[in-house]
């Protein structure tokens, strides 16, 4: 199904046309725009964001860092401890939670829902390392790891052009019509819950079609909402490292679930608003959030405790999909009731827990 494929529909023709704007997302649950960002500014953040990947030694030495040249020894991923480290050091960085707040942004995201919004504090980069395919982000909607609304907005972009090979954002058009959460399962990929294809052309025949996405340039932008299915492609590229921004829009007044509105991945590594704001050179986009109108809601941990049994349940039969999960959970979270789960089944079959490099 990856080389079935088929080009985004473009919107630009009606980017200052509200009612059509919302008609296309109604009909085809996503807007893909041309150069909606300014190249300038995301090829800006790139040099900020990928500097540090290279201090942190996740680039090859002697390269140039905006160039993204990866070094395969150091793959890892959302759960690993080392990749939280590097991220969360990115993270503090005030140029990535300024861009989510660009007047392109912004506005578009405004006349799409029709009203006023917030773009939500929790921001999220994705960064992927090259054939690392099983740890790819898996088929997923987005509400089961962001809940707050169905109607809040998501928006994707590259940090750099992003084409094919190098595994961007893909589609299932159509799928938001559903109007209703699908059934997630276990996954190793981003997020770690997926819904598996051959179920949704099961229960919903119509989506038996290609997916929807392009080569992506620096600047080129996608926004769906929260129940629209997609999914990355793969980073088959030989040496360079993916990266992109998941940026979440949701209508002023409108609930918030409480962990959107704690640093992304605190809940696996600590990071404080603090501790990410220690360096900014302004005050400006400090704790922003709580001058906005929004009501903040517990976060519903149904999706993921789904998740986690059955990464109990594939370990138990010694699938090695399971065991690396358990083993990601005693090692990034020790203390917590999961690890004390996990451990108890790496035990029960014999699967001695081990450092973070031997998971990978």
């Amino acid at each position: 199904m990856e080389e079935d494929w088929k080009e985004f529909r473009v919107s630009d023709d009606c980017k200052n046309d509200n009612e059509e704007l919302r008609r296309r997302l109604v009909a085809e649950g996503y807007l893909f725009f041309k150069k909606l960002q300014n190249p300038d500014k995301l090829l800006a953040l790139r040099r900020d964001m990928t500097r540090s990947f290279y201090d942190a030694g996740w680039l090859v030495a002697g390269t140039n860092p905006v160039d993204g040249i990866a070094d395969p020894s150091r793959q890892c991923t959302e759960g690993d401890q080392e990749y939280s480290a590097v991220y969360h050091r990115m993270y503090r960085l005030e140029s990535f939670h300024q861009l989510p707040h660009e007047p392109e942004l912004t506005t578009m995201a405004e006349r799409i829902m029709g009203r006023p919004v917030m773009a939500l504090p929790g921001k999220k980069a994705r960064l992927w390392f090259p054939q690392f395919t099983e740890h790819t982000t898996p088929t997923h909607q987005d509400f089961v790891h962001y809940q707050g609304t169905f109607d809040a907005l998501t928006c994707w972009s590259p940090v750099g052009d992003c084409p094919i090979e190098l595994g961007p954002l893909a589609v299932l058009p159509g799928s938001h019509k559903t109007n209703k959460v699908l059934d997630h399962h276990f996954s190793l990929g981003a997020g770690g819950l997926v819904i598996r294809e051959d179920e949704i052309v099961r229960e919903y025949p119509e989506m038996n079609v290609p997916w929807h996405t392009t080569n992506f340039e620096v600047g080129d932008t996608l926004f769906f909402p929260a129940l629209t299915v997609h999914k990355a492609m793969p980073n088959r590229t030989e040496d360079r490292l993916r990266i992109s921004l998941d940026n979440r829009y949701e209508g002023e007044g409108d609930e918030i679930s409480q962990h959107m509105l704690e640093p992304h991945l605190a809940d696996l590594t600590p990071l404080s608003w603090e501790e990410v704001y220690a360096d900014w050179k302004s005050d400006d986009l400090k704790y922003y959030w709580k001058k906005a109108k929004h009501r903040a809601v517990p976060r519903d941990m149904r999706y993921i405790a789904k998740g986690f049994s059955e990464a109990l349940d594939l370990a138990r039969q010694r699938d090695q999909r399971g065991i690396l999960a358990l083993r990601r959970v005693v090692l990034s979270n020790p203390a917590s009731q999961d690890a004390k789960a996990a451990r108890a089944v790496l035990d029960e079959i014999g699967a001695a827990t081990v450092s973070a490099p031997e998971l990978l």
